[in-house]
C-alpha cells in the first residue's frame, strides 16, 4: 500500500496516517484535542506526542474543555511530576488556559478554525518539500487565536493543526488516501 513517505516507518505513525491524518474534523473537543497535542509538540518530533496520546488523554480529561479549564495551580504540579506526558510548564498551563478561552468563544472552535479553510490545492505534493510549513491561512489562524488569548497556537502549529484536521489535504501524490 503506497503512503505519504513519512508514514511508512514507525507502525504508529501508519495507523496515524491511514485512521487519521488529514480526515475532515469538526468536533469542538477533538479539535481541541489536537489543538492542545500540537502545542506540546512545539519543538519536538511528532511520533513522540502519539506514543504519549493515551497519557495526555488521560491526564487531561479525555480533553474535556470544561474539565480541563476547571483544573487548578495543583493540577499543573501534579501534571508537572507525570513522566508519561511532556512535563513543560508552560505548555500544560496553555492547555488549562486555551481551555478555558475556548469555553468563552461565541462560536464554537470548530467553526472558528474552519472558517480559516484554505482553498484546494491545485496539485499533490510529491515530496516533504512540496509541503509548506506556513500559508497565509494558518498565519492568520494563529494571529486570531492569539488575540482571543491562545498560546502555543504559532503558524507552523497552526499547519500541522490543519493537516491534522483535514483543512488541508497534503497527503502526496500516489498515496492511497489521496482523494
Amino acid at each position: 500500500m503506497v503512503r505519504c513517505a513519512w508514514a511508512n516507518g514507525d507502525p504508529e505513525y501508519r495507523r496515524y496516517h491511514d485512521e487519521e491524518w488529514g480526515r475532515p474534523l469538526r468536533d469542538d473537543e477533538r479539535l481541541f484535542e489536537k489543538l492542545c497535542l500540537e502545542g506540546f509538540q512545539a519543538g519536538l518530533s511528532w511520533i513522540t506526542i502519539l506514543r504519549r496520546r493515551p497519557a495526555f488523554r488521560a491526564a487531561f480529561n479525555g480533553f474535556d474543555v470544561d474539565r480541563v479549564a476547571a483544573m487548578t495551580a495543583a493540577d499543573v504540579e501534579r501534571l508537572l511530576g507525570d513522566a508519561a506526558i511532556i512535563r513543560h510548564r508552560g505548555k500544560i498551563e496553555a492547555a488549562i488556559g486555551n481551555a478555558r478561552v475556548t469555553q468563552n468563544l461565541g462560536e464554537g472552535l470548530g467553526e472558528l478554525i474552519w472558517s480559516f479553510a484554505p482553498p484546494a490545492r491545485a496539485t499533490r505534493p510529491r515530496e516533504l518539500g512540496d509541503v509548506p510549513a506556513i500559508t497565509p491561512e494558518s498565519t492568520a489562524l494563529s494571529k486570531e487565536l492569539r488575540s482571543r488569548g491562545y498560546r502555543f497556537v504559532g503558524p507552523t502549529t497552526m499547519y500541522a493543526l490543519m493537516q491534522s484536521a483535514g483543512l488541508v489535504d497534503d497527503h502526496f501524490a500516489g498515496c492511497h488516501r489521496a482523494s
